[in-house]
């Protein structure tokens, strides 16, 4: 038993303003801000799937993973304390997020982590991109991946796995120099090739970058234009992954760290094998800037 989903993300922002235009005219999300002091965002048929608020962290603030129903939620609950990690049930906080129940931890890292299920659907209001994105890949696959930085991969690993029942989907030894290469590890909990990648540095932003994927490979390249346009920070030119597939870009969001903007990844079908990689990309992802 595990959590079936990426459901929600929460930013710390110094820049409010930056980043609603960031969120809107660049990524194509749907504003649907009710209260100016919590800027949210809509990607599909979810009420919301991104929160921005106000602060000087300028980084991940909270993840909410979803469940199916309330017995995954107390099997998650269980799971958790077995490894130590206790939960604490918090009903305003579910009245906040639109959901019908939620558990709130942290990861050993210190990011707030939320347990739900129930999330409030508006499906009868038909998504608005402002940038005319014409879908984003979500679904059962959830609204996409974090890659986050960790100081101890082997406390991550426990709580991803053992507490929220990830599954490993493959490692890359990403070579730094001719001496020096670091694991990356890709979790999976859905058919998304990885929901989860752990980076294994203690810097002090703990997000080095999130994923949004779009259902036609014509909006990446809208989007990498839109990018010179508006004045967006290219971090990595198009490429391929080897272990997802993934068509993408990366570029500098208003807080420094990055999103990935990508089409036509691979999904995980069961029985997985686990395999490893000599290199994160096939061909491109060049590294432009490193500021």
């Amino acid at each position: 038993m595990g959590v079936s989903a990426l459901g929600y993300v929460g930013f710390e922002v110094s820049d409010l303003a930056t980043w609603r235009h960031y969120a809107t005219d660049f990524l194509g999300l749907m504003d649907v801000t009710t209260d100016e002091s919590e800027l949210r965002f809509r990607m599909d048929s979810h009420a919301w799937r991104f929160a921005v608020t106000k602060g000087g962290r300028d980084d991940l603030s909270f993840i909410g993973f979803e469940v199916t129903d309330a017995a995954a939620l107390a099997a998650v609950a269980q799971q958790l304390k077995t490894i130590g990690v206790e939960t604490t049930q918090d009903k305003a906080l579910a009245k906040h997020r639109g959901v019908s129940d939620l558990l709130k931890c942290a990861d050993p890292s210190g990011t707030a982590v939320e347990i739900y299920y129930g999330a409030t659907e508006v499906f009868p209001e038909p998504l608005r991109s402002p940038a005319g994105v014409q879908g984003f890949v979500t679904g059962d696959q959830g609204l996409g991946h974090l890659v986050l930085y960790t100081g101890d991969v082997a406390a991550a690993l426990k709580f991803y796995q053992q507490g929220l029942g990830f599954r490993l989907s493959d490692n890359i030894d990403m070579a730094l120099s001719p001496e020096f290469s670091l694991e990356l590890t890709f979790l999976h909990c859905n058919p998304r090739h990885h929901t989860l990648a752990l980076v294994p540095a203690p810097l002090p932003k703990r997000l080095n970058h999130f994923m949004v994927q779009v259902e036609n490979m014509e909006d990446v390249g809208f989007a990498y234009d839109r990018a010179d346009k508006l004045g967006v920070k290219i971090a990595n030119t198009l490429g391929r992954h080897t272990n997802d597939h993934m068509f993408s870009f990366y570029a500098f969001t208003p807080s420094g760290f990055e999103v990935e903007f990508g089409w036509g990844a691979r999904t995980i079908s069961e029985p997985w094998t686990v395999t490893r990689h000599k290199a994160n990309s096939t061909w491109g992802h060049k590294r432009l800037s490193n500021s």
